[in-house]
């Protein structure tokens, strides 16, 4: 089962999640990375639940067009909406309060 490292506000959060788990989803129903997780539409049109992948990124799908429209150059700084992402393997994010208001 897939373990997953949050990073945020200098404090780290791990947890093993069900393989195909969304963290927004899992958030938004309280359970881990809740409370945690800045997120808000859970549709790819806000980008509050954006992240910087810091490890693992080698096992995610391609940014799909949602996640190109909303994060642009970040793309290539490493980071992913994670409301697009059902994940398989393990991880480890950063959230930067920057990124989650951009």
């Amino acid at each position: 089962m897939p373990i997953v490292t949050l990073h945020k506000n200098g404090s780290t959060y791990r947890d093993e999640v069900k393989p195909s788990t969304n963290l927004v989803v899992r958030a938004g129903i309280k359970q881990f990375p809740y409370p945690n997780l800045a997120y808000q539409c859970g549709m790819g049109k806000c980008a509050t639940c954006a992240c910087k992948v810091l490890a693992g990124a080698e096992h995610l799908p391609p940014p799909n067009w949602k996640e190109k429209k909303q994060l642009g150059e970040r793309l290539e700084q490493g980071y992913r909406l994670l409301c697009q992402l059902w994940l398989e393997h393990d991880i480890e994010l950063l959230q930067e309060p920057a990124a989650a208001a951009a």
